[in-house]
Formats: C-alpha cells, sequence, structure tokens
C-alpha cells in the first residue's frame, strides 16, 4: 500500500514537472507579432476551396487585409459580413482580403465560408504556424500589408466591427504606403 502510495506521488511529481517545462519552454520560444513597418511574414498555404495553395508573395503589388479566423470563433461570425461587404468596396482598387483560417477542420471552414457568403481568397492554416509568425494570440486578428510586403496600419486584436475607425485607416494605409 505504501509503494503504490509513493508511486502515486513519484508519477504526480513527474507530471506537474513536465508541465512546467512545458510551460517555460512555451514561453521562451514564443514568437513575438511582427513590427508594422517590416515585412509581412511570408507563407503558403493550402486554399480552403482545394484550389490549390496560395503564397503571399504572389500578391506582391497589391494591397491586402489579412484577417485571421476560425469557424469555431463566435466574434469571426459577427465580423463576417463586414470583411465581406468591405472586400467587394474595395476590389475595384485592388485590394485583395486574404483569410486565414486558424486551427480548423476544413469542412467545418467551407460551411462557414458559405453561410456567411465570404467569396474573397481564404487559406488553412491547420497547425497554427503562420499564425505563430505573426503573433496571432487569438482569433480574430486583422493585419494590412502594402503593394511592396511591408505591413503598415493598425493591427487590429478582435473584430474589426469593433474597430471600424482603425479598420478603415489600415485599408487606406494599404493603399496609399
Amino acid at each position: 500500500m505504501r509503494t503504490m502510495k509513493l508511486t502515486g506521488q513519484v508519477v504526480a511529481l513527474a507530471a506537474v514537472a513536465g508541465l512546467l517545462g512545458l510551460l517555460i519552454w512555451r514561453l521562451t520560444h514564443q514568437s513575438k507579432p511582427p513590427k508594422i513597418g517590416g515585412p509581412a511574414p511570408a507563407f503558403s498555404l493550402k486554399r480552403v476551396d482545394a484550389s490549390g495553395t496560395l503564397d503571399l508573395a504572389s500578391l506582391r503589388g497589391k494591397p491586402v487585409v489579412l484577417n485571421f479566423w476560425a469557424s469555431w470563433c463566435v466574434p469571426c461570425k459577427g465580423e463576417a459580413k463586414m470583411l465581406e461587404q468591405a472586400s467587394r468596396e474595395y476590389r475595384s482598387q485592388g485590394v485583395v482580403f486574404l483569410g486565414v483560417d486558424f486551427h480548423d477542420v476544413t469542412g467545418d471552414a467551407r460551411k462557414f465560408l458559405e453561410h456567411h457568403g465570404v467569396t474573397y481568397p481564404t487559406v488553412q492554416d491547420g497547425s497554427g504556424s503562420v499564425a505563430d509568425r505573426y503573433g496571432v494570440s487569438a482569433v480574430p486578428e486583422t493585419y494590412f500589408i502594402d503593394r511592396s510586403g511591408r505591413l503598415v496600419g493598425e493591427h487590429i486584436m478582435g473584430t474589426v466591427v469593433d474597430a471600424k475607425d482603425a479598420f478603415r485607416r489600415g485599408v487606406e494605409a494599404a493603399l496609399t504606403s
């Protein structure tokens, strides 16, 4: 009985030590968000609609609104309509809206896009590696990229519906930089 109790305590202690080690590693290896004015981190990801891959570099020369979202994200549902409307509004000025589906199931992402009428290109970041390079801590988050591939405007953490002025300024910065 005493050996069993001691074994249980050792196992519990090892588990706590392992979790503590994991926490320390995560804190010391957490990526920092890129700086506004610096280059947008490059990526190439599969499109949610299964029409191949999309490379961010292929959009060089065009202003880009980059929105990280997920089908399971309640605030993302609330901003989808505004983003789609803005993509239609700015399309004639050459602005490309690009959705990055974060830690999601492809089928759920497709249903989300269809349900909300999202027509702009969307790629899937299932592993979260691209989101890590951008320093995304929670979805939704939105970045603005100018024609030369630099981050401009104000990085929006949270829904663009709650930051309409910052969103418009970000799009304008991407257009004019």
